[in-house]
């Protein structure tokens, strides 16, 4: 279970939250409005190494290289 980076659209409150999967939907802890995921922090390709051009959105992603 992954420890995932969210910010409320609504009033702004950045939190992390322990989640099942990674595309499961939050709640903000303050005000309740559906988060959205926030894609920050460093980001590592599938072989470990840190890589300069990964957004960490491997849905839009092309490819590790």
């Amino acid at each position: 279970m992954p420890i995932l980076q969210y910010t409320c659209p609504q009033c702004g409150k950045k939190f992390e939250e322990l989640v099942k999967n990674h595309d499961e939907a939050v709640a903000c802890p303050d005000c309740g409005t559906a988060a959205a995921r926030d894609w920050a922090g460093c980001m590592y390709s599938a072989t470990g190494k840190p890589t300069k051009k990964c957004s960490g959105n491997c849905k839009t992603c092309g490819g590790c290289k």
